[in-house]
């Protein structure tokens, strides 16, 4: 099989110094310490490609767009060009797409986020090519249902697929998510391999969650540092516990005070105490409860913290199983297992991450 890959390698590198996207924002990640996390997961993905299909025919971008991590999982890919300038960009995308196409891949697997995901999907329109995508989750923000569930299983789908189904490429404005609103919008219909490791689309939950949040305000205990993620149902305890946090960014608070709002990974360790407890959601439609758009609560926050997971009862009917992809295999086999989910004021719900 020859597969076309490319890599958007500044992908994900606002997550987790908190600035909730890439776009438009990568001098400023840099300055917050950002350090590229797409290469690495560019690996892992053809690692286990190169597990299962080692005879595939890598074609792919120069440097860190393919060829470096191509070379690093044990391919030796053809390259079809290069970047035209030092830092990529979504011109570089869409024209290592065509140069792929153009070659005759079978498949493009792509690394990065929704933005990468409509490139790619927008050029295959554009050029009427044949052949299907997949995404390597790497970016903050990750709404489409073109990805694998994590980087690996993308390795293992790409190296064993026998058929297609069209799913849905959506974005979101990412400054009005920077504010706290989603606005996502279908950018592009796509042919993605099947497997039982590919994404859900978002979705939102229903049903209210005012008695959750007032079980969770219930059992707060002096000292005890709380990490709040992103999203309403979270959201919903923010407010019972007396602020108004940032909707889409991560908060922390303590003995009735806001430690840190909208933070950052580096400010999430420097407000954490003796004894943590993070309070997340999963995504509705798709489980993931660490590594969409919460990057901020990194493996090194995780390690110091207790996990609390809380949803809807409307939100767990969509949802088959819990999901982590935090970048740390050892951070994400911790969390494997049953979960008490927290529906109510003292309803819990057992679901499974896996």
């Amino acid at each position: 099989m020859r597969i076309g890959v490319v890599v958007n390698p500044i992908a994900g590198m606002g997550g987790r110094v908190g600035l909730k996207g890439t776009d438009g924002k990568v001098a400023e990640a840099r300055e917050r310490g950002a350090e590229r996390r797409a290469p690495d997961r560019a690996v892992a993905a053809l690692s286990a490609l190169y597990d299962r299909a080692p005879d595939s025919e890598l074609l792919t971008y120069a440097g860190e767009m393919g060829a470096e991590e191509a070379l690093a999982a044990g391919f030796d890919p053809e390259i079809v060009g290069e970047p035209g300038e030092e830092e990529t960009s979504a011109a570089d995308t869409r024209e290592a797409v065509r140069r792929l196409v153009a070659d005759g891949v079978d498949l493009v697997l792509f690394v990065g986020g929704d933005g990468t995901a409509v490139d790619v999907a927008e050029t295959l329109a554009e050029v009427e090519a044949d052949a299907p995508m997949l995404g390597v989750p790497a970016g903050v923000k990750i709404y489409s249902s073109v990805f694998a569930v994590t980087p690996k299983a993308a390795g293992r789908v790409a190296a064993s697929f026998d058929r297609t189904e069209e799913r849905e490429v959506n974005d979101i404005d990412e400054e009005a998510y920077r504010a706290g609103e989603v606005r996502a919008e279908l950018k592009a219909v796509a042919s993605v391999p099947v497997a039982e490791s590919l994404q859900s689309g978002k979705q939102l939950g229903g049903g209210t969650v005012e008695s959750l949040a007032a079980g969770v305000a219930d059992d707060v205990q002096p000292g005890v540092t709380y990490v709040l993620g992103p999203g309403s149902t979270v959201g919903a305890i923010k407010s019972e516990l007396g602020f108004d946090g940032s909707p889409l960014g991560v908060d922390v608070w303590r003995d009735g005070e806001v430690v840190a709002r909208d933070a950052n990974e580096e400010e999430l360790l420097a407000a954490l105490g003796g004894e943590n407890v993070i309070v997340v959601s999963p995504i509705g439609g798709q489980g993931f409860v660490f590594g969409r758009g919460n990057h901020q609560i990194s493996p090194a926050v995780i390690r110091r913290s207790d996990v609390e997971i809380v949803a809807s009862k409307t939100k767990l009917d969509g949802i088959g199983v819990l999901r982590a992809d935090t970048g740390d295999e050892g951070v994400d086999e911790s969390l494997r297992g049953w979960w008490k989910v927290r529906v109510g004021r003292f309803e819990r719900r057992m679901l499974k991450l896996s």
